[in-house]
């Protein structure tokens, strides 16, 4: 049913309002705008929810990992949203990264770089500034600790080799995956990246802790080390 200008929601029919709709025909039929007018519940003087959601949803490209990197401020400059309902479209898409990482945490198995990939996505996607994590298996390729090595600025961190093998050393681990973002976007690794992985590979040989793969995240892909062969 099309809704012409700025008639407010109250006025559609019942079934068609966001949150009916939700309660009526069940979540999956909601639009992204449609479940985001929820939480904002009312829109501004020109625009109802739904057309605001929309609009907000449009200065991302209609990408919700977009949305979930945008800042309060940023949020704030739309007529309608103040601090309170920018929070609240903030705590939803943080609950929802924070469940994507509960659902991985299950089965922490590591057989291919996707596994190692689907773990850290949903911490280091969102990150405006580089982050060093390394992932701790067992024997058995089990994840049995997550450690971040460092934070650092938009396009660069620094990993340390004894901060990198200290966490593995202390939980016992048989293996490290190293795992970093590139807030830029650009998956290609650096001559650093490089000289890094290649030094680190070679300090595991003498501690007995094997580096089985370095991993980029960058836009919600990534780059594999092992995959491409540069191990």
């Amino acid at each position: 049913m099309a809704y012409e200008g700025s008639l407010s929601i109250k006025t559609w029919a019942e079934e068609d309002r966001p949150r009916e709709k939700f309660a009526l025909k069940g979540k999956m039929l909601l639009s992204d705008a449609e479940l985001i007018a929820i939480l904002i519940g009312s829109g501004n003087t020109d625009e109802s929810a739904v057309e605001l959601s929309k609009r907000i949803l449009s200065s991302v490209s209609n990408n919700l990992n977009e949305l979930g990197k945008t800042d309060l401020a940023e949020l704030m400059k739309f007529k309608g949203i103040g601090e309170a309902k920018a929070i609240t479209i903030a705590a939803a898409l943080e609950l929802g990264r924070r469940r994507k990482l509960t659902e991985v945490i299950k089965n922490p198995k590591i057989t291919s770089s996707s596994n190692a990939f689907e773990i850290m996505e949903p911490i280091l996607a969102d990150l405006k500034h580089e982050e060093f994590w390394v992932l701790i298996l067992n024997q058995g390729n089990k994840v049995i600790h997550k450690a971040k090595v460092s934070s650092g600025g938009v396009s660069t961190t620094v990993a340390d080799s004894k901060m990198i093998f200290k966490p593995a050393i202390e939980k016992l681990g048989s293996s490290i995956i190293l795992c970093h973002n590139h807030p830029s976007g650009n998956l290609k690794p650096s001559a650093a990246d490089i000289q890094l992985t290649k030094k680190n590979v070679e300090a595991g040989k003498l501690l007995d802790i094997r580096v089985l793969d370095h991993i980029i995240v960058a836009n919600n892909k990534y780059y594999s080390f092992a995959d491409e062969g540069m191990m």
